[in-house]
């Protein structure tokens, strides 16, 4: 069984890191929405700046990439991305449960969160983890399905 990755806030020096690893684990969608994912076009170096993002670290390294911004009403977990090279092994499972302990830490009962619709299997991942769809939108020329999950 794997171990539990270690989860901790970002720094700046894991910017290129987290680029990269946002990179490789958006690429495959691109050719399903036909261009770029919302997470590739995110600006990482402020969400680090402003202690939203956390990665995810394995014997190799970063493994994983999670964004939690904070809102009035429930946390918004804004990203979740994980390795090509470490998918499968439970380190998107961890983030999802970290984010969920945060909101729970800092007084938040709700969960909230957007996919686009072409990314059936994160849609299936999200309802299986509790999460059920609260509307659809198209933003910014995504086709988003949001998300809550009552903690």
């Amino acid at each position: 069984m794997p171990e539990e990755p270690s989860i901790r806030l970002a720094g700046i020096v894991d910017l290129s890191a987290i680029k990269t690893l946002v990179a490789d684990a958006y690429a495959p969608y691109i050719p399903r929405i036909g261009h770029k994912p919302g997470p590739m076009l995110d600006n990482y170096h402020k969400h680090i700046s402003e202690c939203r993002a956390h990665v995810a670290e394995d014997a190799d390294g970063i493994a994983g990439l999670l964004v939690l911004i904070p809102g009035p009403d429930a946390l918004l977990l804004d990203n979740v991305a994980v390795a090509p090279r470490a998918q499968g092994c439970g380190i998107g499972r961890a983030l999802i449960c970290f984010a969920e302990t945060t909101a729970r830490a800092r007084g938040y009962d709700v969960i909230e969160l957007y996919t686009n619709a072409a990314m059936v299997e994160n849609i299936a991942l999200y309802q299986r983890l509790g999460y059920t769809e609260t509307r659809r939108a198209t933003e910014k020329g995504f086709a988003r399905i949001y998300m809550r999950k009552t903690l």
